[in-house]
């Protein structure tokens, strides 16, 4: 969701998938049942050095509108209540914005869309599992906040057995639209054609949904999206999918902001506030996702 990543085993992503389900609760098919409270919003209390740092234009509007493509649980969701975004990002969204004085507004927003938006003006950040890369910074800058790898996951009868990129050679691999993993399943193919090996069939969907249920029907043979992500997919499966091969290409996600407008600081402080007060970790621990943890963020921390 795009685009992200972190290492971990496939032993780690089944133990992970295992506590999904726990904090998911939900039926096959459906999405996780996880109503958005105060109390688990993760909001704390301004702090007046990193509200000062906001730029006046943001400061004076007092409301961050916030771009999130809510198909990628538990990064972003849909949850119970049918409208609100709901998962770690949304969390994290808010605590970021009350450690700023300022407000949040978390929408909907296809991922493809997200970067251009925030070049518009539509939307103030993207938190939407974002891998931090080289290519983006040419056009918005990234406060780093996780680390996440790709992975890929299978039917659970008949699938084939991907271990590696090379291993999709010959199959049809369901994507989203815009990720890392796009770019990457569209590189291997190249690989796959140059070498004379049976074509790989890149698939790419507007969303992660579209994607999983391509895998469902039988119109690929594999699904391939961040480790965390699909260890959430084949929790909510109920049995329907396995992980496939261990997760790999560890990155950093990085919170998208328009270039050069001033807030990758304060964004940058708030952050290392929410990791000093413990508000960051309890964030990430009432997701599932506390191995993705980092300790130091920066701005524009992009490996490749």
């Amino acid at each position: 969701m795009p685009s992200h990543r972190a290492p971990r085993p496939l032993v780690a992503g089944v133990a992970l998938a295992a506590a999904l389900v726990v904090i998911a609760g939900c039926s096959k098919g459906s999405s996780p049942t996880v109503t958005p409270s105060a109390s688990s919003s993760g909001a704390g209390t301004a702090v007046a050095r990193i509200a000062n740092e906001v730029p006046a234009a943001i400061r004076s509007n007092g409301t961050l509108v916030v771009a999130a493509d809510a198909t990628y649980a538990p990064d972003e969701f849909i949850g119970s209540d049918g409208k609100t975004v709901v998962g770690m990002d949304a969390d994290l969204a808010k605590a970021l914005a009350a450690v700023m004085g300022l407000k949040v507004k978390v929408v909907n927003a296809t991922f493809d869309s997200i970067i251009p938006g925030l070049q518009s003006g539509k939307y103030d950040l993207g938190m939407s599992s974002f891998t931090d890369t080289k290519k983006r910074e040419q056009t918005v800058d990234f406060v780093t906040y996780f680390s996440s790898g790709e992975a890929f996951y299978v039917k659970a009868q008949g699938g084939p057995s991907i271990q590696a990129l090379a291993d999709l050679c010959g199959h049809a691999v369901a994507v989203e639209t815009g990720t890392t993993e796009l770019d990457d399943a569209n590189t291997q193919a190249a690989k796959c054609h140059a070498a004379g090996k049976p074509a790989e069939h890149v698939k790419s969907y507007p969303d992660q949904n579209t994607a999983n249920l391509a895998l469902t029907s039988g119109a690929a043979d594999v699904g391939f999206l961040d480790s965390q992500v699909a260890g959430y997919v084949v929790a909510q499966s109920h049995g329907q999918f396995k992980l496939s091969g261990p997760a790999f290409a560890v990155a950093p996600y990085g919170i998208a902001i328009p270039k050069n407008n001033g807030m990758a600081t304060p964004i940058l402080d708030a952050l290392k506030q929410l990791m000093s007060d413990g508000t960051y970790t309890a964030i990430l621990a009432r997701w599932g996702v506390s191995s993705g943890a980092i300790s130091n963020p920066v701005i524009n921390g992009a490996q490749s």
